[in-house]
This record gives structure tokens, sequence and C-alpha cells, in this order.
């Protein structure tokens, strides 16, 4: 390119670029002045003036011009730093497989911009730019930030960002971000932090993030205000920080709003603290380092099921949500760790098989925890029962752990035959299962009471007049009431008519209560 052929604007560009000074061509010019031709900025970028002289610190920064025509750098090596700010492109620009130090195109306005396996040694800045079209980032490598904030991109029938692979060797600021379609980025690694906060995402019926199995080296932030209309995926995801979408509003309504499934978190997966989401949350699989938090969060997801925990894994999980969570809670094989929770915010459905908690912020009475464990809809399981009553014994409340373990038994009573339910009742009467023996003590002492002021009113009369020991109906009575022991009375005695009747009643009375009070005690010792 001869420099003759350059207008005024261009030839400024073309002279500053040995000591890249700022060349803003918005002064005081008409846009059709302001306009720079891509092949003037392509030639520079190109090596057109690589004859460098001492003090040379050559960098292309051009502020408010119009760029015609396409911008094409495929697969060139830029060896300067690239400063657009403010800009127009009529084209997309085309930077697949580049090599640059530092571009920035901050406050730009772009039909797209094609960056495909693209190497940059700095920062990519886009931040305060329109793009009417996709960003594309596959497998780009970005050794410092990704610079996105207060950007709006639309492509709503597009991926509106499609970052695949890509790897940023800083922070990836959106911040503010405005992105009308998909946002992909699975498979990305960020060696930072990646913020989310104030963003808005919109792919209504799609995803409007798709973070599969990106690594993240510190915090991964959507709060607060970020709002999303569609699915966030972070399935598969690891963040060696926090994951936090403390204020943020989700809107899937009638499908799984975030999906984070095999998430790996080293330290807090923060949903609460004014969280509402309008659609399903689904972290089956996840391992948080400390806390799983939906304290003051709103879920919503009526007639299906609102959270799924099923085997998650964390130190502590809070589940105080502002109101009760309208949907089924789903922590099937969840391990919670220190479970925080109240009656108020309980939701209606609530699973709970072969979840472990090792302790109950809260333990509340066993009647109340028994209503929260009938929450659940898969019919008797003896788990939750034998959870919630070890939960109650490292806390020290033996009683209130006998209470759980007599409704599981009451609970299996009702899915057995008839005649195993009838035997059923008659252990709950007599011994409550074995962990209440003091019914049998009361039991006894009634039935010996009524057996002595029977016999003693109405003594039977000896087997053998003149060998039998003197009468006494207390002793008489516990004869006929324990099978074992004897004093003697038994067999001197003969009851006739109704005392006969009594003595066998007793007697079928002692066998019961021998038989239920062993069955109890041994089931009370097995702790099943």
């Amino acid at each position: 390119m001869h420099v003759d052929e350059l207008d005024a604007a261009e030839r400024q560009l073309w002279d500053s670029f040995r000591q890249g000074t700022v060349v803003d061509v918005r002064d005081g010019t008409s846009s059709a002045e302001s306009a720079i031709r891509a092949d003037v900025i392509g030639a520079l970028l190109l090596g057109a003036r690589a004859d460098p002289t001492p003090g040379d610190r050559p960098a292309l920064r051009l502020t408010g011009a119009r760029i015609t025509g396409s911008l094409d750098l495929r697969f060139a090596e830029i060896a300067v730093p690239v400063v657009l700010a403010d800009c127009h492109f009529d084209e997309v620009p085309l930077l697949q497989g580049a090599k640059a130090r530092e571009l920035a195109l901050p406050g730009s306005f772009l039909p797209g911009l094609a960056a495909d396996t693209a190497q940059i040694d700095g920062r990519l800045v886009l931040s305060r730019c329109h793009l009417t079209g996709p960003l594309v980032l596959n497998r780009a490598q970005i050794h410092g930030d990704l610079d996105l904030r207060d950007t709006v991109i639309t492509a709503p029938e597009a991926e509106a960002i499609s970052a695949v692979h890509v790897t940023i060797g800083g922070d990836t600021l959106c911040t503010n971000l405005a992105v009308r379609g998909g946002f992909r980025i699975s498979g990305g690694s960020i060696d930072g932090e990646f913020d989310l906060e104030g963003a808005f995402l919109s792919n209504p019926g799609g995803h409007a993030l798709d973070a599969y199995h990106v690594q993240i080296s510190e915090d991964f932030t959507f709060h607060p205000g970020f709002r999303a209309e569609g699915r966030i995926i972070l399935s598969g995801a690891t963040v060696s920080a926090a994951i936090g979408f403390c204020g943020a509003v989700l809107n899937n309504a009638g499908d799984v709003a975030l999906e984070a499934v095999d998430v790996r978190v080293a330290r807090n997966f923060d949903l609460g603290r004014g969280l509402a989401v309008e659609g399903g949350i689904k972290l089956d699989g996840s391992h948080i380092g400390t806390q799983l938090s939906f304290r003051d969060a709103s879920l919503t997801h009526p007639d299906a099921t609102a959270l799924s925990l099923r085997l998650v894994q964390a130190r502590e999980t809070d589940l105080r949500t502002r109101r009760p969570i309208d949907g089924a809670v789903d922590a099937r094989n969840a391990q919670l760790g220190t479970l925080y929770d109240t009656p108020d915010t309980w939701p209606a459905e609530l699973r709970l098989a072969e979840t472990t908690y090792d302790a109950l912020a809260s333990p509340l009475p066993a009647a109340e925890r028994l209503d929260w464990l009938r929450r659940g809809t898969d019919g008797y399981l003896p788990q939750p029962y034998e959870q919630l009553a070890t939960a109650y014994r490292r806390l020290g409340h033996e009683d209130e752990a006998r209470t759980v373990l007599l409704a599981r038994q009451r609970h299996r009573r009702v899915t057995l035959p008839a005649h195993i339910r009838a035997w059923g009742y008659v252990q709950d009467a007599t011994v409550g299962y074995g962990y209440r023996p003091l019914r049998a003590g009361l039991w006894l002492m009634a039935l010996l009471a009524c057996g002595a002021v029977a016999f003693a009113a109405h003594p039977p009369a000896p087997l053998e007049a003149g060998k039998a020991p003197p009468f006494n109906a207390v002793f008489y009575t516990l004869d006929l009431l324990i099978p074992v022991i004897t004093f003697g009375q038994e067999e001197a005695f003969a009851p006739r008519g109704v005392g006969q009747w009594l003595a066998y009643g007793l007697i079928a009375a002692g066998w019961i209560l021998a038989t239920t009070v062993t069955a109890g005690i041994s089931r009370a010792i097995s702790r099943q």
C-alpha cells in the first residue's frame, strides 16, 4: 500500500503508528472523513511499517473511526498492541488463528467477531461493545483477562458467545454483560475469577449459559443482580474457590433453571440471600467443600422437583428458604453434613431415602421431626428413621430417638399382612415395640391388682386339704402371670367357674407380656 493512496485520517494513523500515539478522528470531522479502511489497519498490523528506528514503540491506537471493508487478520502474527476504541465496524473482523500481543476494542460497534483458535498474549478487551452478531472464541488462548463488562451482544437465533474450550489466563469479567442468544463456554479453562455480576443472559427455551466442564481457579460469581432466561448449565464444572448466586433471578419456568450436576466446589455454593428461581435446580452428585446454602431463597417449580440434591456431598446444608419450596425436594443418597432448616419452610414433598447428615442444627422435638419424615412419597423406608434416631443419640436425646424408632415400627406395620399387623398392635400396646418398656410393668401391675382383688374376694379351693400352704392372693396371681418363676401357689390351689377363666386369662396375658418384652428388648438392643 502506497502512502499517497491514504486520505487525511488514514495518513494520520499511518504516521502515528511508530510511536503508538492515539489517533482520535472524531474531533470536528464528518462520518465520511472519520472512515478508515480495514485494509490500512491490516497493512500496518502485517508489517507495512516494519522499518523501526531507535526509540520507536509501535502500536495501533485508533478512536472513533468507522472501519470500512473486511479486517482480515486470519493466521496473522501481530507484534504490536491494538486498541480500536469507540469504532464502528462495517464487517465482522476475522482473527481466526491470529497471534497478537493485546487486542482492545472498547466501546466499539461490531456485526460480530470471529477469533477461533486465536492466541493473545495479553488481554482481550471488549468492554462497552455492541455486537449484533456472534462473538466466536472457540479454542482461543487469552493469556490475560477477557473483558466483556457492560457489553451488549445480540444473536437470538445463534450462539451469541461461543467460547468452547477457550483458555483464559486471567479473569473473565462479564459485569453487566447483556446477551440475547446462547452463551457457551463449555470445556473452558479460566485461571482467575468468572464474574457475571449484574449480567443479563436471555435465551428462552435454550441455554442461557452453558459452562459444562469449565474449570475456574477462583470464584464463579453470579451475584448480585444477575438475571437469566433459559437454562444455566454448570454440570461437571470444577471451581477452586466458591460459586455464588446471591440475589440472582433465574427464569426457566416448566423446566430446569440451574443444572449443576457433578460440580466440584472447593468452598461455598451459595444459592441463597435473595435468589429467586422459576424452574428446577438440579445439583445431583455435586461435591461442596464447605456450605451449600439456600437461605432466604425462593424456589418455584410446582408439580415437579424444584430442588434435586441426589448424591450431593457437603459439610453444611442450609435449607432455610424464604418460604416453603414450591415443588418437591429430592435429597436421596445425599450427605448433607450439618443440616439447617426450620419447620415453617419445610417443603410439602421431601424425599430422604438413604440421606445422611452428621447433625441437625435445630433438632426439634421428635413429634415435629416425624412430620418432616412423613413428607416423603416413597412409602415405608427404615433408613430415614434410623438416621434421625442416630442424630438424636449424638445429641444425647435418647427418649427422642426411641420415639422415632417406635414411629418407624408403626409405619412398617401398615405394610404387613393382617395377622402380622395384629401381633404388631399387641407389641405396640404392651411395650411399644420394646421402646416403651415401662408399659410392661404397668400392664403387670394392673393385671396383678385385678387378679389379687378377685382371688382375695373368692379364694380358690386347695387341691389337697391340709397340705396346701396358706393362700396369698398376690403371690397366687404372680404365679399365674410369670411363666418361669413359681411361688408354689398355682400348684396348690384350683379355682372353679369364673375364677378358673380368670386364671386362664392371666396365664395367657403373662405369656403375651413375656413374649412381647423379649421381642422388644431384643429389637431395642439390636437397634433395628
